[in-house]
């Protein structure tokens, strides 16, 4: 099914893997159409900046790299003359809390109000690259990198304060913004510094690496519940979106897509779209596209073309009722041998003895990431200058593809990403970006380019399906030999956290069926539902309660924090014992783990409903943490929604595919969580000020699929090996 010469649109698309910052592949779509900034002065006004070199990983086009992180003077903080203060990321927002946990660290620093501190995200030609906004890389990377920067900036204040009044630096101090006398007489503000000449050859000195940062135990602005600055603008509507962006004369394009995967374009009669009054056509080999002065009129263009295009099939599509047996069969390598087989009891028949052994084979599908916001990009040329609006968790990167597709220095493109509806990890790639600056490059207007839900749900790439392959020993109730296989998914979290001797995982590549991608906590979501699940499933082969029997194999000390915490507010020990034969359509399960830092723990409470084949999860309780929490408000915002993103997965959630074309591809056939799935929700965040900040954006998701997979065993007796959860036959 899959076609690595036009996996994405009609456009000549070589497909390539791009080898990233973390255990997943990103498919980019490499365009090359052959052809040969905005002004961050007007923006900032006149004043100083002072910058911190702290890299950040990130992604880069072709190759593995490093983000640059602020390396030079300007590419962090902007001191106004007038009192203003300005930060500078190349990170993006798209729901997740980085524009107001940013500014609190550099407000922390700065020994200010958060209200005194303006953020500017992501517009590539002025701002660091701190690398993707991916991988829960914000709180443990960039979050620091504006702390120093900002302590630096701190001790540039309070050494020109200790100059002017010749006091020692030490008897100084910052408040509100400025170094206070230790009388409390005089005082100097960030903008004297910037009005002075001397303030100038300060800001304009190299970032000391030791400098000192406020510890946590003083914290008064990171650690507390601090809203989002632009709160008011997205609850009134006044926020502009990338899908709301518009510049003077822009025009609205669409792009011809082909009917299956795989679909290669032989010919396209163009004229009954270029008869059509002002609207622009483009066409060349693979690409056909047209703009118009509103959407209506591009739709009617490019209906009059499609009628005429002959397309030939260049690959051979599976069905996802399929899916499994394919990954299976087309394994890049063959898949490894249990290398403690020889461990293992075996009958008189060689097979596995029951009491002893067990086996099990797990299915996860393809599942969209599903962001409100589709894919959109609005494109602007300005000769040969190139400036993108466009949502886009990876914005330098999507520079190097648009650098890449028409032969552009990096100094002549500048990606802008206005705050925007969500990515989960499904907006790595920029292929609406160039799309929408070929049609601009051809209209010679500005040209703004929105996916339909429908191509968003069938050109994007999804999250990767998995054949995930479990075998274990027991001996006197505990594990012995652990032996995992994740095929085509990914190795995030695959490696067991749990106490055992001899234990071994194998990640083995397939080819797949279809473009997959990063997703929200990546590969970790399938192998943590696979091991969890696999241990309560020993814990009953070994006759012991699923929580002891976790618990009696694990020395991470955080790990079973998390684990004792929800099982004590769930009051696990007391249910379990109520558990009886009455309620054999309610069950309760429990899971634990491990990724990006952080450690997660759920309790989940179901209601079975066999006869319509339903499942009701009814209370979900979840322990979290992450280090030392940043801002608990939008930690505990980023937990429940992790839980009901995860809900979708164990519910209803898969992309079904045949004959090279997605046959689900809106919301009303992919049924996304809706209010009436969501349980009542009991949220603990631990908070441990003694250890560094993890990010929270992914580690919270994991442990609610295999908890309610095992609620399902504990109320049914029957194994749960696939996602989503089928109950009464289904």
């Amino acid at each position: 099914m899959r076609d690595d010469s036009s996996p994405i649109a009609s456009g000549t698309c070589a497909s390539g893997a791009v080898d990233v910052d973390y255990d997943e592949i990103v498919e980019r779509v490499a365009y090359d159409f052959g052809v040969s900034r905005r002004s961050f002065v007007g923006l900032l006004g006149a004043g100083l900046l002072v910058a911190a070199s702290l890299p950040a990983a990130a992604q880069e086009r072709g190759r593995r790299s490093r983000a640059s992180g602020a390396r030079n003077i300007g590419a962090r903080i902007h001191l106004g003359v007038d009192g203003t203060i300005t930060v500078l990321s190349g990170k993006v927002e798209g729901g997740q809390g980085a524009r107001t946990e940013l500014s609190q660290a550099a407000a922390e620093e700065l020994g200010v109000p958060v209200s005194r501190v303006q953020m500017i995200l992501c517009i590539t030609s002025a701002v660091p690259d701190d690398g993707g906004t991916y991988g829960s890389g914000t709180s443990p990377r960039t979050v620091p990198a504006v702390r120093q920067a900002a302590a630096a900036v701190r001790g540039l204040l309070i050494s020109y304060a200790a100059k002017q009044w010749q006091i020692e630096s030490a008897s100084i101090q910052v408040r509100d913004g400025k170094a206070m006398d230790p009388d409390g007489k005089r005082s100097i503000a960030y903008a004297d510094l910037a009005k002075s000449d001397e303030g100038v050859k300060l800001l304009q000195t190299a970032i000391p690496q030791d400098v000192q940062l406020i510890p946590v135990k003083e914290w008064k602005t990171l650690g507390t519940a601090v809203l989002r600055p632009d709160r008011r603008d997205i609850v009134t509507g006044a926020h502009k979106f990338p899908s709301d962006i518009s510049r003077p004369g822009m025009l609205y394009g669409k792009v011809m897509r082909p009917p299956a995967f795989g679909a290669r374009l032989e010919s396209v009669d163009l004229a009954p779209a270029k008869a059509m009054k002002d609207v622009v056509v483009v066409g060349g080999d693979q690409f056909v596209g047209v703009a118009a002065s509103n959407t209506a009129i591009a739709e009617k263009a490019l209906e009059a073309v499609a009628p005429t295009a002959k397309w030939v099939s260049t690959t051979h599509n599976i069905s996802s009722n399929l899916l499994y047996d394919y990954l299976q069969e087309n394994v890049r390598n063959p898949l490894p041998p249990n290398p403690f087989a020889s461990d293992s009891k075996t009958d008189s028949d060689g097979k596995p003895a029951a009491a002893t052994s067990l086996r099990r084979t797990y299915h996860v599908p393809y599942i969209q990431h599903a962001p409100l916001e589709p894919r959109v990009a609005v494109a602007e040329w300005n000769g040969d200058k190139l400036t993108v609006w466009t949502a886009t968790q990876n914005p330098f990167g999507v520079r190097n593809e648009l650098a890449g597709a028409f032969h552009l220095p990096l100094e002549n493109i500048s990606v802008a990403v206005p705050d925007f509806g969500a990515g989960f990890g499904g907006k790595h790639t920029g292929e609406c970006a160039v799309e929408a600056a070929r049609l601009a490059k051809e209209a010679g207007k500005p040209v703004s380019l929105r996916w339909s839900r429908e191509e968003e749900f069938t050109w994007a790439y999804f999250r990767p399906a998995a054949v995930i392959q479990v075998e274990a020993t027991l001996d006197a109730g505990k594990i012995a030999t652990w032996h995992f296989i994740n095929i085509n998914s990914g190795q995030s979290a695959m490696e067991s956290p749990y106490a055992i001797t001899k234990k071994k995982s194998d990640y083995v590549a397939s080819i797949p069926p279809l473009r997959h991608g990063s997703y929200r906590a990546l590969a970790a979501t399938a192998n943590n539902f696979a091991r969890e699940t696999f241990m309560d499933e020993l814990a009953a082969l070994a006759g012991k309660d699923p929580l002891e029997f976790r618990l009696a194999h694990l020395d991470n000390s955080r790990l079973r924090a998390v684990l004792e915490k929800a099982a004590a507010e769930f009051k696990w020990k007391s249910r379990a014992a109520e558990k009886n034969a009455k309620n054999s359509n309610v069950g309760f399960g429990l899971a634990c783990g491990t990724e990006k830092g952080s450690y997660v723990a759920a309790c989940a409470e179901v209601a079975l409903d066999p006869k319509n084949q339903k499942i009701k999860v009814t209370r979900v309780s979840q322990a979290f943490e992450c280090g030392a929490i940043l801002n608990p408000a939008n930690l505990l915002s980023q937990v429940q929604g992790a839980i009901i993103m995860g809900l979708g997965a164990v519910l209803r959630e898969e992309t079904q595919f045949e004959d090279g074309q997605i046959t689900n591809a809106s919301f009303k056939k992919y049924q996304v969580p809706r209010f009436d799935d969501v349980p009542e929700l009991d949220v603990h965040l631990i908070n441990r000020p003694d250890l560094s900040s993890a990010g929270a954006g992914e580690t919270p998701l994991i442990a609610i699929a295999p908890a309610v997979a095992n609620a399902v065993f504990q109320a049914t007796g029957k194994s749960v090996t696939a996602l989503p959860i089928r109950v009464g036959g289904a």
